[in-house]
């Protein structure tokens, strides 16, 4: 195994306490105008732009630095009715068969079910895939570690940067996803993280009234 080269930290960007201050209460208050979206608009999105946003989520950090992701960009029209149909079909089963009453008890404010137009509707979705372990060229296997959770590190940078850039998104798990892999002819070795459904959002769409928890129920400093 060839021994990585180690390079001076040439693009760290210090500042003051007050720029520090500053810049952090302003990402703060950008990113809190997040809202998960689920009345899209058809109104196509610029592919560089996507792009950008993909490749912001790959500079997240790794398990040994392994990048265990794929994404995958779906806007052609058939593609999309196709996965549509097979997450309802998983959709429909989980809310007649498999969800516990518990969760559809939960689920039941927000008003959501089966029935998931946007996947259609929406200009553009991320399937996003993690891979367990790589396939080398003679055959062979490579573990990778910590796929699932740095994965989850890089498609939460790329929800954020989605924000930034002035578009929405929603995260759709339906469960299981194994049908991503045939309809999107992805490797055994890739396995269904999650779909992200992007796009403009309709003139008239409306989220739920709900709030975030404080910071003081969601973090302790111990000093």
């Amino acid at each position: 195994m060839t021994k990585t080269e180690f390079i001076p930290l040439g693009n760290y960007q210090q500042y003051s306490k007050d720029e520090m201050l500053k810049r952090s209460q302003a990402f703060y208050d950008d990113v809190k105008r997040r809202r998960t979206v689920r009345d899209f608009s058809d109104r196509s999105v610029p592919r560089e732009v996507i792009e950008n946003c993909i490749k912001a989520a790959g500079t997240a950090p790794s398990g040994a630095n392994q990048q265990p992701w794929h994404f995958v960009v779906i806007s052609n029209a058939d593609i999309k009715k196709k996965i549509r149909i097979a997450a309802e079909e998983e959709e429909k089963e989980f809310y007649t068969n498999r969800a516990p009453k518990e969760w559809l008890d939960a689920l039941e404010p927000l008003g959501t079910d089966e029935h998931k137009p946007f996947l259609e509707t929406a200009p553009c979705l991320i399937a996003i895939f993690y891979k367990s372990y790589e396939l080398i060229a003679d055959g062979g296997q490579v573990k990778n570690y910590y796929a699932i959770e740095s994965t989850g590190i890089a498609t939460g940078i790329l929800i954020t940067a989605i924000h930034n850039a002035g578009l929405v998104s929603l995260t759709h798990t339906p469960s299981p996803m194994n049908f991503l892999n045939e309809i999107l002819g992805r490797p055994k070795n890739e396995r269904p993280f999650l779909l992200l459904v992007v796009g403009y959002p309709a003139p008239d769409a409306k989220v739920p009234n709900i709030k975030k928890k404080s910071l003081q129920e969601i973090a302790s400093f111990v000093r």
